[in-house]
């Protein structure tokens, strides 16, 4: 009996440990898929946010070229924002007794392009991203001069072109903070850089206005407010 018990007890202290293995590895296993199940919560399509800039409607009101600007955006796990947006840009502008030039254009732009939210936490309702965009547009120009002398009879020769085609395809990088001010209600702030791709202009010169691009140049430096909401 001396010499079994120490073996009994060796052999009852290990299948009690088995039986505890098996009862406690099914119920580590299903803790850990449970785990991974809370961590993978957040779902990979969270929604839309749309949103307006009143940046560029301001503008509008207050001078003789401007746009009206939309957005949606894609919420793809509060990381990836896939991003479209639209816009019409206008422009009605008389330049200086020099010249004595009137430029109008109204037309549609285009922008396509993704934001990357940057901050670690990423499922706070507060957002930090940078992104790039691809824009174009086709618009036509109308140029006038209706005071032109001629040079030699020095009489009124007045000047036009109506509907000058022209198009334009541009680059933006972008970096904007998205605030949340109340529910789905948010505002967001944007700096643009712009870089011209391909120009196409009239013979008789490059338009002074591009919808969605601004004036007319090789790059440009663009700030937004947008109101936006979740949905």
């Amino acid at each position: 009996m001396t010499h079994r018990q120490p073996i009994s007890c060796f052999v009852s202290r290990i299948a009690v440990s088995l039986v505890l293995w098996l009862l406690l590895a099914p119920s580590a296993a299903y803790g850990q898929k449970i785990f991974r199940l809370e961590k993978d919560s957040i779902p990979f399509f969270k929604g839309f946010q749309v949103s307006f800039d009143l940046a560029s409607a301001a503008q509008l009101m207050l001078s003789d070229h401007g746009e009206l600007e939309g957005t949606l955006r894609i919420n793809l796990h509060d990381q990836w924002f896939p991003v479209f947006e639209m816009g019409i840009g206008r422009a009605n502008h008389k330049e200086d007794e020099t010249t004595g030039l009137i430029y109008k254009t109204t037309a549609p732009y285009f922008r396509l392009g993704m934001d990357i939210n940057v901050l670690k936490n990423k499922h706070q309702p507060n957002r930090l991203y940078a992104g790039l965009r691809y824009a174009c547009t086709f618009f036509k120009a109308d140029i006038q001069n209706p005071s032109l002398k001629d040079p030699v009879y020095k009489t009124q020769a007045p000047f036009g072109v109506e509907g000058m085609s022209c198009s334009q395809h541009w680059a933006e990088a972008v970096f904007g903070i998205d605030a949340q001010i109340y529910g789905p209600l948010h505002l967001g702030w944007t700096i643009r850089y712009l870089r011209r791709l391909v120009q196409k202009s009239d013979d008789i010169g490059d338009a002074w206005y591009v919808p969605g691009f601004g004036l007319n140049g090789k790059d440009n430096f663009v700030g937004n407010v947008n109101v936006i909401i979740d949905i």
